[in-house]
């Protein structure tokens, strides 16, 4: 059971005196006509259209939202509503409501509580449009009030908004009070959703299909992650929360879908970071007749069209850096990325003890594990020396084939395969290969997978036998690509942590 503040048992004391006077504090229906934004464009308009001041069409309406300030005046009483449009100003006159209405209205309602207010619409003389109130009713009584928040204009004429929830932690956990007292919030989710919709628009544009592949899957593959495990009662099995899209949506190509893609959750039971939260919403897709090449010009068509549908322009700001993701990227081979940003030549060294030397002799104060594979190595020179520096949008391209066991090698050169990811901002946006149609080879490469794993390896990726059966079908030649939406979020909204732009992140239980 809740444990009530003072401040919060007031309250709950108004709902039931409200009661006993046969106030209900949350009715059923609420009868609203306009949106704040709406009924001030329509009173606006209706300005215009008239030839002086005392001649303007009236313009009712029944207003719905949260008060967020009042101010009694004796016999006037002034109040701000703010609704999913906007931020409105309420005007009460003894004159007009009478005086136990006016009076009923100042007793009834605290700052958070909900009201419809139904009236004319006028401007006042300080030139504000503002709802003037002939009747009113409760719509749900706020027991617990909001975080005080307060507006401070800045010397450039922008407004900031400080509210009390000021804790990254308490924000993300309470994401209901953060909305509802930041509007700024409210707009990176509003911008979030318009970049799923320009996804959406984008592929569909090219011929691409929308389908759905299960979530729950019996084995699970396409990345090198740990896998959420639950159990299924009724098949008496346990299942995985799928990790990626990949494997099913190759399997459709078998069945001659030539374009699919899927935006959807993937559930990957790692670490949580600025970059990463273990539930997350990814983009895959995957096209028949394609190489990594033609791809890699269409993820930068697509996330310019994405940016342009967003921030408006290609060009964003993301805290001191501007990212122009205007096509085309700038193209980096990892060798000779990791070669310029570490010392270290990969090609030169084929094995994982050799690496290692090479790592230990260049930079002793950063090194790997020793006993993991020649790919980890290579991931970690990567993260620690290439990645960071890649801030404008850069494709790296051309992978060694012991970190991409999915992807076809280049012709001519068995040890590296024709795989690219994006970068901006020193991080990771996007991964693509030339996917691998050849059963033959990819059960191989499975097979040595297993061998390289440990005992104790959390990323043991299982040999999957269905999906092996369908590529003997016949699989065409195809790419491949996969992004995590949520980190080009951050990106196109100018928010540095995975929280930012998820609605609820995963946290630790409460205590």
């Amino acid at each position: 059971m809740a444990e009530y503040t003072s401040l919060e048992k007031v309250r709950l004391q108004k709902i039931e005196d409200l009661r006993a006077e046969g106030i209900e504090t949350y009715p059923t229906r609420a009868e609203r006509t306009h949106t704040s934004a709406q009924a001030a464009a329509e009173f606006e308009a209706a300005e215009k259209s008239a030839a002086d001041p005392t001649s303007i069409p009236e313009v009712k309406a029944t207003l719905a939202g949260r008060i967020r300030a009042m101010r009694a005046m004796g016999k006037l009483t002034f109040a701000h509503i703010e609704d999913g449009a906007g931020k409105i100003q309420l005007f009460l006159r003894v004159n007009e409501i009478g005086k136990e209405r006016l009076a009923l209205f100042d007793k009834m309602f605290d700052i958070g509580d909900f009201v419809q207010a139904t009236g004319k619409m006028m401007r006042t003389k300080a030139g504000e449009v503002t709802l003037h109130v002939l009747d009113f009713k409760l719509l749900a009584k706020a027991v617990t009030p909001l975080p005080a928040d307060k507006d401070v204009a800045q010397e450039d004429g922008s407004v900031v908004r400080y509210a009390a929830i000021e804790s990254p932690e308490l924000r993300a956990r309470q994401r209901y009070a953060d909305l509802a007292v930041n509007p700024d919030v409210r707009e990176t989710f509003r911008k979030r959703a318009t970049l799923i919709k320009s996804l959406r628009a984008f592929l569909d544009d090219h011929d691409f299909l929308e389908v759905e592949t299960p979530i729950l899957q019996p084995l699970y593959g396409g990345a090198a992650a740990r896998p959420f495990v639950t159990h299924h009662n009724e098949l008496e099995q346990d299942m995985y929360l799928r990790i990626s899209f990949e494997l099913y949506l190759k399997r459709l190509l078998v069945g001659n879908m030539e374009r699919v893609y899927e935006i959807g959750r993937d559930f990957r039971n790692e670490g949580v970071s600025f970059k990463h939260n273990p539930e997350f919403t990814q983009l895959e897709f995957y096209w028949a007749y394609a190489d990594y090449l033609q791809v890699m010009e269409l993820t930068e068509q697509m996330v310019a069209y994405a940016a342009e549908k967003v921030a408006g322009s290609t060009t964003v700001k993301f805290g001191e850096h501007e990212l122009d993701f205007k096509p085309p990227w700038k193209r980096v081979e990892m060798r000779v990325g990791i070669l310029e940003a570490s010392g270290i030549d990969i090609a030169e060294h084929k094995t994982a003890e050799d690496l290692f030397k090479a790592i230990a002799a260049k930079h002793p104060k950063k090194t790997p594990d020793p006993k993991v594979t020649r790919g980890k190595m290579i991931d970690f020179l990567l993260g620690e020396f290439l990645e960071p520096t890649l801030i404008q949008p850069t494709f790296l391209y051309n992978y060694p084939r012991d970190i991409s066991p999915l992807a076809k090698s280049i012709p001519g050169d068995p040890l590296t395969v024709e795989r690219f990811e994006g970068y901006a901002a020193g991080f990771e946006i996007c991964n693509a290969f030339t996917e691998l149609n050849d059963p033959l080879d990819q059960e191989q490469r499975f097979i040595d997978m297993q061998s390289d794993y440990t005992d104790d390896e959390e990323e043991k990726n299982p040999l999957d036998e269905d999906y092996l059966r369908a590529m003997r079908y016949g699989m065409p030649p195809n790419g491949g690509f996969g992004m995590g939406v949520d980190r080009l979020a951050m990106l196109l909204t100018n928010k540095h942590s995975i929280r930012e732009v998820l609605l609820f992140p995963a946290l630790r239980k409460e205590e």
